[in-house]
């Protein structure tokens, strides 16, 4: 019965894992038009540098990654994964603050590091915790468990931080001078903290 519990807790576990995979994966999506606006982005090409920044921290903590979680194993190797997350997550204050272009970007590609790492450590975790035979359910299961927080991170985000984001950005069109421009892009940034 016990045995029993801890595999259900484990699951349970990495289900939120992996929703917190979705959700912050998707985010990059949201992101674009809100920094866009926020950073006063004169291309869309330099928004689109949000998922380029968050993307390549795959690319190079990929291989890496495997020899982190070599040294530390599967359980460490998440919460290590955890924490560099968060670190990337709060480089988003001081960026929201300064409404640095540069410093979201950072904070993108530290939480795309810590994703990387997450990722490779609770892939093959779920496939081990539990019978063989029912690996692929596991799996599938924790898919799930992605694409539900990939459908409600970009309604969240957009509920949260781009509220009347359209009005806004008329405002910034129409402001009479700089000062009142920087005043509500100021407005603009400060809405992340919210969700911090």
């Amino acid at each position: 019965m016990q045995e029993n519990r801890q595999y259900i807790i484990s699951i349970s576990i990495i289900g939120i894992l992996f929703f917190i995979f979705g959700f912050v994966t998707w985010l990059n999506g949201t992101l674009i038009p809100y920094l866009k606006l926020a950073c006063d982005l004169e291309t869309d090409a330099q928004a689109l540098l949000v998922t380029f920044a968050f993307y390549m921290a795959y690319f190079f903590l990929a291989i890496p990654s495997s020899f982190i979680l070599n040294k530390t194993g599967f359980k460490k190797g998440m919460s290590l994964g955890l924490m560099v997350m968060a670190a990337g997550a709060l480089l988003f204050i001081p960026a929201a603050s300064s409404r640095s272009f540069g410093l979201f970007l950072t904070g993108l590609f530290v939480q795309g590091m810590g994703l990387a790492l997450l990722q490779t450590a609770s892939n093959p975790y779920i496939s081990v915790i539990g019978p063989i035979e029912s690996a692929a359910r596991r799996i599938s299961i924790m898919g799930i468990c992605n694409k539900v927080a990939g459908a409600l991170s970009p309604v969240i985000l957009s509920a949260i931080v781009l509220k009347g984001a359209s009005e806004i950005e008329t405002n910034i069109l129409s402001a009479p001078n700089d000062v009142v421009k920087n005043q509500l892009l100021d407005e603009l940034a400060g809405r992340w903290w919210g969700p911090m």
